[in-house]
């Protein structure tokens, strides 16, 4: 993903939440699923944390 992208932009702006509880709920799971597991990170060379994982596994 490109620099300068934020949860902001990424998600409350795409949506409409009805309740605070639908955007809380957004919002965990966008911190969960896609920043936590996704996101890449320069810390370890640019890969996803799940990526990252599976390299160090394997060797």
């Amino acid at each position: 993903m490109p620099r300068g992208y934020t949860l902001k932009t990424e998600l409350i702006h795409q949506q409409t939440f009805q309740t605070r509880d639908q955007a809380k709920q957004a919002v965990f799971e966008y911190i969960e699923v896609f920043y936590n597991r996704e996101q890449l990170r320069s810390a370890n060379g640019y890969l996803s944390p799940i990526n990252y994982e599976l390299r160090h596994q394997a060797a």
